[in-house]
């Protein structure tokens, strides 16, 4: 075999599947280091054997393969598994050092659990219900990330059960509740935690005593955010590097089987010119399964490429592409279009077009439409980043026109349907009876042999009796001319188009299109009745946009509404709330850094960030209005909390950033559609992080619901 799709698949499970171990490593590394201990870590790290696990079962239930996306969704979800039992072990661990003598070890369980129960359930509920809109998305890019979105539910629900139920029975068998003189003693683990908190409490301390730099800091977050999203660049997914390239040849409709051969061994050799190449197969015509048509002129070359270990100098695929491109252009009566096994498959099934880009002109005259698909394809071809531009082939095949010549066929008495049963039968053939097999039957044709219809010649001295009893030649009642007509006509909607087709190379296709289109619009004016339509993977893009411009205001309502469920407040709503936009704000400059476009897998990273950075706000919050409701002043409680909540705000975001990492900085097949998502979950982590640690307990005071008899805020700033 020289292709297999077997290859493709195991590539891409083995990128996301060593993404996964290396973010389950990262994160258990984590847990020790922060959990001090390995009985707490042990028991927080069982939740990830737990919930893949669950996951898996839940999988094979809603038949689910495991394949890149339902992979990748554990991959991502990684960090995640952990968080509910990191805020529930670590407030349990925090409750047994500092024991209440009056309470049993089951009690003090019980009570650390119930503390924290409402805002763990509620955030995971939240993240959890982010994710169902995307199960609603039909088309190409539903089909795609749906099974993302289902291992990513499967796995959170499963991580919840394990935090509010297992977590504290493994708690109550593992940690013990220990003595003074064990208290004081002090782990590398603390001590890092202490130098941790030490380092904070200055900087946390000032944002809380002066909130209007947090103001500031937090609009320059959003002026920066504001300033960088224009000039991210936009496409439908990015494309996967599949390992295996398909140069397309097209050459004249009239060729010959054997020119066309003799043309595709040219091109052949010319590759195998390119050194990191290792073979290529050239596939012609329609297979006997008849899975995919084409004609003669037009061939498929396979290239397979050598191992990267081998190549001379490291190239990238784009830098591979363009070197084919060079080696071929110089080859006549050849035009050639590069593109992937896969994706030339979907395009084709898209479009109907092997491109990234198709353009349908639709218009009435044939002759019209070349002229100005021609025009079309030349403005398109000096716009930068266009390769392979294309005009469908409409016109070049030879055809034999047969008028007949009525006033030839008046003369002679001859009936224009004499003459023309007379040709329908010589040259096309006509059904003459049928023969019987069992039950089987087979009509049976006749018609001239080959050397008397083969040529103009012979089918002009075809002989036609008049009724009269004269014997006359074809060529004295019809005009036979031969001409060059239409190879085929296409229509949509009863309407005639051509198609021009081209790959984006070296940019996106969202600013390729606005270009392309103004241009189009200053250089080409098209007659009355001719008009336009854009397809490829830009109309993907276009319907996933409108899509996603309804699912991301009903996640938001969604939010608002679970938030306000949990508190009961408006105002601690609105100042969780205000963890998106900085957390969006990261992820748009983490797109920009790594140069990065907006595309589905990274509009469903924002979608996740939602649920992901409102996670660590809640814990907080919820930690801050407890301390006053017990009496504390609300700016000592804004210091006091933050601190005590350090150790899990950045358990849970460096848990689930380092769960991602192997995935960001993956490159085997099958990272590239992964790593938008993966970016943009850090980048945003890391601004909504920030906002948690800093910009929430300055902002506290303005958002919190006092208690009846509360100091005044005035004197409470003093």
């Amino acid at each position: 075999p020289y292709y297999e799709q077997k290859t493709l698949v195991n590539a891409s499970l083995s990128t996301v599947t060593n993404a996964l171990i290396q973010g389950i490593v990262l994160v258990i590394l984590v847990l020790i280091l922060f959990l001090s201990d390995i009985k707490s870590s042990l028991v927080v790290a069982f939740s990830i054997p737990f919930s893949l696990l669950f996951s898996l079962v839940g999988m094979n239930y809603f038949g689910i393969s495991a394949n890149l996306m339902s992979l990748s969704g554990l991959a991502i979800a990684i960090g995640l598994l952990v968080d509910d039992s990191i805020v529930i072990v670590e407030n349990i661990s925090r409750m047994l050092r500092e024991k209440d003598p009056l309470k049993s070890k089951k009690q003090i369980i019980t009570d650390a659990c119930v503390e924290i129960f409402q805002p763990v359930v509620f955030s995971t509920l939240i993240i959890i219900l982010v994710f169902i809109p995307l199960l609603t998305i039909q088309g190409v890019e539903g089909r795609t990330f749906e099974p993302l979105a289902y291992t990513v539910i499967l796995a959170l629900i499963s991580s919840l059960f394990f935090a509010v139920f297992i977590a504290p029975a493994l708690s109550h068998l593992l940690l013990p509740i220990l003595s003074s003189e064990e208290n004081k003693k002090i782990s590398l683990g603390e001590k890092f935690q202490n130098y941790l908190i030490r380092l904070y409490k200055p900087v946390v301390t000032y944002f809380v005593s002066f909130p209007r730099v947090a103001v500031m800091i937090t609009m320059a977050f959003i002026i920066v955010g504001v300033i960088v999203f224009p000039k991210l660049g936009s496409e439908f997914t990015p494309e996967m590097d599949e390992g295996t390239t398909i140069v397309t040849v097209q050459m004249a409709p009239s060729i010959s089987l054997a020119e066309s051969k003799r043309l595709a061994m040219l091109v052949e050799k010319r590759l195998m010119n390119i050194p990191e190449i290792e073979e290529v197969v050239t596939v012609m015509g329609t297979g006997e399964v008849g899975g995919e048509y084409m004609p003669i002129n037009m061939g498929d070359i396979y290239i397979n490429y050598k191992p990267k270990t081998q190549w001379n100098i490291p190239l990238s695929k784009n830098e591979i592409e363009d070197k084919i491109r060079k080696n071929l252009a110089s080859v006549p009566g050849v035009v050639i279009s590069l593109t992937q096994p896969i994706k030339m498959l979907t395009d084709e099934l898209i479009e109907g077009v092997r491109g990234d880009l198709a353009i349908k002109l639709f218009g009435n005259d044939l002759e019209i439409l070349k002229e100005q698909g021609d025009n079309l394809a030349r403005v398109l071809g000096n716009i930068p980043g266009a390769t392979d531009v294309q005009v469908e082939q409409t016109i070049g095949s030879p055809q034999l026109v047969i008028q007949i010549n009525r006033q030839a066929i008046a003369r002679y008495g001859v009936n224009v349907s004499d003459v023309q049963d007379v040709v329908r039968s010589a040259i096309g053939g006509v059904t003459a009876g049928q023969v019987f097999e069992g039950i089987q039957r087979y009509n049976i044709l006749v018609r001239f042999p080959e050397k008397y219809r083969g040529s103009k010649e012979s089918i002009n001295d075809i002989l036609i009796t008049s009724p009269m009893g004269a014997i006359l030649p074809l060529s004295e009642l019809a005009d036979i001319r031969e001409v060059v007509g239409p190879r085929q006509i296409s229509r949509k909607n009863n309407q005639r188009f051509i198609t021009i087709q081209c790959n984006v190379s070296n940019r996106d296709i969202g600013s390729f299109v606005e270009e392309a289109r103004e241009n189009l619009k200053n250089e080409i004016k098209l007659p009355a009745g001719y008009f336009t339509e854009w397809g490829g993977q830009y109309k993907l893009q276009q319907e996933a946009n409108k899509k996603l411009i309804i699912i991301v205001p009903v996640i938001l309502l969604i939010i608002i509404s679970l938030l306000f469920l949990n508190f009961h407040s408006l105002k601690n709503s609105l100042l969780i709330i205000l963890n998106i936009p900085l957390a969006l704000v990261g992820g748009i400059v983490a797109l920009w850094l790594t140069n990065q476009n907006l595309s589905v897998p990274s509009s469903i990273g924002f979608i996740a960030l939602f649920g992901i950075a409102l996670e660590n706000g809640m814990v907080l919050i919820t930690y801050l209005n407890q301390l006053v409701k017990e009496g504390m002043p609300i700016t000592e409680a804004s210091i006091t909390g933050a601190k005590m909540r350090l150790r899990p705000v950045l358990m849970t975001a460096l848990t689930t950033t380092l769960g991602l990492f192997p995935l960001l900085l993956a490159t085997g097949t099958g990272s590239e559609i992964q790593r938008p998502l993966a970016t943009v979950v850090v980048g945003g982590l890391v601004t909504s992080t920030v906002l948690t640690l800093l910009v929430i307990p300055a902002f506290y005071k303005w958002f919190a619901e006092r208690p009846n008899g509360s100091t005044n805020l005035k004197k409470e700033n003093i």
